[in-house]
């Protein structure tokens, strides 16, 4: 069977844009002999669509997207996410064919962990489903269905399904893919199955959904492949005889599947134009594309974070305050790759503390990267700041009042910027920063999108030598990267003065924040006692500041914001 994957990236909300791809992708599909074709998980609103779940008249407008896309379906087979809003609402596949919805599988496994909350907004559906096209057995899944070994992929198989499709929306994690890929291909080897698992792609709000659609045969071998992070439609062959073979050869399933068929609902019959069937019309898979490695793989999907971000929110320019240091630096390199040189304005803002090496460095990545740069000397607002508190501030001593003064200033440049020229600032903190509150509420954290929010300090180095891998003709200056990190706000002043050195402060964050991990089980870890009690009271009480945090691309197992839920107001300690 010739099968089409449609990795798409769709847009929440845009019910007429989405609907659009999807038309047009299942004319591609039929042209290139597919007799099938996937979409991603609810493809006609885009994922997640969160409360607008909750408005009648959006799902309305999703079945109307859905019965309108029917109507192309004329010698092809589609299988399309939406949401359905029957007594209840589900989280759906329409299978398409013949011009009208022929048949609906409702997700069985319904995700509220993590990022998910789809128990708010659907009932889960009653079981495993099948179809058959032109003669094959083919089992329905949503996302998370197949996440779990078992019922509904397990039941489908038994009952007889060849192919079991997967239509997805599985947000992006650091090496996420290949354990996805890893998970699946032991799951076709459990229960003598195909597996093609159809992903969505693009960037909505923190999340990031990376693509990396693919095809496993029966054996779990990966037979076709998707890019990671790109728009693609994925053409593989799929030998459906040699699974039901390899059953004949194994009958350790037949047993279980006895009892199965009555179990998994049957949701019709359906011939294309294609030809195939049981025929095998071509060697079987497809295209494979080439997997990233770790660094690259985070570096892209902060590219089309930022890119999607910007652009579908109405955004055609982005600003941001380039200091000279790493994170900035990290930031500008990102938002050139995503959205063009000549839609990117950095500002330098010097002070009386800013150094002549990053003032420097600062003019020249702007240069080399071709962007505009602004110079803002902040001397003379923080002179009349002084001024104007000197009277209120009498006989104190100067402290962080008067530091963070100067990120105030900045951010108010910043969004002036921004009010003035209808530019979308990025802010410039990292993930250890904003951990251990190491940053201004409305200064440095002034902004409409966080890009490297949920970056560890150390991972920051690795993705600008990431990027100078690529470039023979690096842009950032050597200085940059060996410079001892510094917020500048103050004579002399470095990182390392407030903070302990980011290797144990990134290995503390790691297990508190990301691993839920207790004081006792930090220090048997062999993290100094004293760093650990520090950093997890200063992360406890900057809770505060990092709900007032712009939202931001995630990429590790656990970030702050939609992910990691704790009290602001909270006294336990440990």
């Amino acid at each position: 069977m010739r099968i089409a994957l449609a990795q798409i990236n769709a847009t929440v909300g845009d019910i007429g844009g989405n609907e659009e791809k999807i038309v047009a992708r299942t004319a591609e599909a039929r042209q290139a002999g597919a007799a099938l074709v996937l979409f991603p998980e609810l493809a006609v609103t885009g994922y997640p669509p969160e409360d607008l779940l909750l408005k009648e008249h959006f799902l309305a407008d999703a079945r109307a997207a859905v019965d309108r896309i029917a109507g192309h379906t004329r010698d092809i087979v589609a299988v399309v996410g939406f949401p359905e809003r029957a007594e209840d609402a589900y989280n759906a596949a329409a299978v398409l064919a013949d011009g009208k919805v022929q048949a609906i599988y409702r997700k069985v496994n319904l995700p509220n962990y993590g990022v998910f909350d789809e128990v708010r907004y659907f009932q889960r559906g009653p079981g495993g489903a099948m179809i058959e096209v032109d003669g094959v057995q083919v089992g329905l899944t949503i996302c998370e269905d197949i996440w779990q070994p078992g019922p509904p992929l397990s039941d489908e198989a038994l009952a007889g399904a060849r192919l079991i499709l997967n239509i997805s929306a599985s947000p992006y994690v650091a090496g996420k893919g290949q354990m996805r890929e890893r998970m699946l291909a032991q799951r076709a080897r459990d229960n003598l199955v195909a597996v093609a698992f159809c992903a969505l792609v693009g960037g909505q709000d923190e999340l990031i959904f990376d693509g990396h659609s693919f095809v496993v045969d029966h054996d779990g071998d990966v037979i076709a492949r998707s890019p990671q992070f790109a728009e693609d439609l994925l053409v593989a062959e799929v030998d459906v005889q040699a699974a039901g073979s390899a059953r004949l050869r194994d009958t350790r399933q037949r047993p279980a599947a006895r009892d199965m068929r009555p179990v998994v609902a049957a949701l019709g019959s359906l011939r294309t134009a294609a030809p195939g069937g049981e025929e095998l019309v071509g060697r079987p898979g497809g295209p494979v594309a080439p997997l990233l490695d770790g660094d690259a793989e985070v570096y892209a999907a902060l590219v089309l974070g930022t890119r999607d971000y910007t652009r579908k929110n109405g955004f055609e320019h982005v600003v941001l305050g380039l200091s000279g240091g790493i994170d900035s630096t990290l930031v500008a390199l990102i938002a050139v790759d995503a959205l063009g040189a000549e839609c990117v304005t950095c500002v330098t803002m010097p002070s009386p503390y800013t150094s002549e090496g990053t003032l420097t460095d600062a003019r020249t990545l702007a240069h080399n990267l071709g962007t505009e740069l602004l110079e803002l000397n902040i001397g003379e607002p923080m002179a009349a700041y002084e001024g104007l508190l000197a009277d209120v501030f009498a006989g104190r001593e100067p402290d962080l009042t008067e530091e963070n003064l100067q990120a105030r200033i900045r951010g108010n440049l910043l969004m002036a910027l921004s009010n003035k020229f209808g530019w979308l600032v990025l802010t410039t903190g990292n993930k250890s920063e904003m951990s251990v509150g190491y940053s201004t509420l409305y200064g440095d954290s002034a902004g409409g999108f966080a890009v490297i929010k949920d970056c560890p300090k150390l991972l920051v180095y690795r993705l600008v030598a990431e990027r100078a891998r690529r470039d023979p003709q690096s842009p950032v200056p050597e200085s940059i990267v060996t410079r001892p990190p510094s917020a500048e706000l103050r004579p002399d002043q470095v990182d390392q003065d407030s903070l302990p050195p980011y290797e144990v402060l990134d290995a503390i964050l790691e297990g508190y924040v990301e691993e839920d991990l207790g004081r006792e089980q930090l220090i048997a870890r062999g993290l100094p006692a004293a760093d650990v009690d520090r950093v997890v009271r200063l992360v406890d009480l900057a809770e505060y500041k990092r709900r007032q945090q712009p939202p931001g691309i995630k990429v590790t197992s656990k970030a702050f914001g939609r992910d990691r839920r704790v009290p602001i107001t909270n006294r336990y300690r440990g």
